[in-house]
């Protein structure tokens, strides 16, 4: 993680307590979960995608996309919901996506998505929860 202080801070032992091992990994540990892997990649429902760590919102439904990377892709977040950092692992240069008020790791940002942001948001799935639009 970064130096950043963030709204909502939890100890690593509480961290390991709220998520699963393969959230941890992911979302604390910066992994990637496999392509394709996550039941959120066929989700079409209206709603909101939330952080899995703090509940914030993260993603509407109207802005994912199928991108055929094997990842759930959105063209934007919701306003404030996520920041950006350089990553510079696995010897290249990525844009990092983390949750704003918690500093999960999600994934990243890359600028080949379509139109109107040109921007596509790959999101590692473990790092989202669904909720359905009432």
């Amino acid at each position: 993680m970064t130096a950043e202080t963030f709204p909502i801070t939890r100890s690593d032992e509480e961290w390991r307590r709220l998520l699963t091992p393969e959230q941890y990994r992911v979302m604390r540990g910066h992994g990637t979960e496999p392509p394709g892997s996550c039941a959120l990649l066929q989700e079409k429902r209206p709603g909101v995608f939330h952080c899995a760590g703090c509940d914030a919102p993260l993603f509407g439904a109207r802005d994912k996309f199928e991108s055929g990377t094997g990842w759930p892709s959105f063209n934007e977040p919701e306003p404030g919901a996520v920041e950006t950092s350089t990553d510079r692992s696995h010897f290249m240069v990525r844009t990092e996506v983390h949750c704003a008020r918690c500093g999960s790791h999600l994934g990243h940002v890359f600028d080949d998505g379509p139109p109107p942001s040109g921007l596509r948001y790959c999101i590692n799935g473990v790092a989202l929860v669904f909720r359905p639009a009432a």
